[in-house]
């Protein structure tokens, strides 16, 4: 069955789970030691692995457990995800200074590059600038993988 975005949500949507996907995703640690550093039970330690599993993030090999293709897209998106966080109130800022949609591109992508600075997140902001202030972005993720 192809994965949902539900199902990987629901899969990493804990510390815990987060936790032991980005340990996989770092390392080759066996079951033992993966349940050592992460503090679970056997129980909730299989329970997460298997909702991993399931989501096509994981699969065991060699008796470790290592990240699927598919899981390893997912790790980089995690990874956009919290640099953009790192960003946080920076973003906020722009979101207060509207007055950014009526000044020139050239001098608007200045003044983000001097705020931000990371070319992904200026990608998105780009994007945004040239929509309609009330229309969502479309495709996201392609502008952020640099599939413009």
């Amino acid at each position: 069955m192809e994965p949902k975005i539900v199902h990987i949500i629901k899969a990493i949507s804990d510390v815990k789970s987060l936790e032991l996907f980005r340990i996989v995703a770092l390392t080759k640690l066996d079951t033992d030691i993966l349940i050592s550093k992460t503090k679970l039970t056997r129980k909730q330690y299989y329970s997460r692995m298997s909702s991993l599993n399931e989501a096509d993030l994981v699969k065991r090999k060699n008796g470790k457990y290592t990240l699927t293709t598919f899981g390893k897209v997912i790790y980089d998106s995690i990874a956009t995800m919290e640099n953009v966080i790192n960003y946080y109130w920076k973003l906020k800022g722009i979101d207060s200074l509207e007055i950014l949609k009526d000044v020139p591109a050239e001098e608007r992508k200045k003044i983000l590059d001097n705020l931000i600075g990371d070319e992904h997140i200026m990608a998105v902001l780009e994007s945004n600038f040239q929509t309609n202030a009330g229309t969502p972005i479309r495709n996201t993720g392609a502008i952020i993988a640099g599939r413009t």
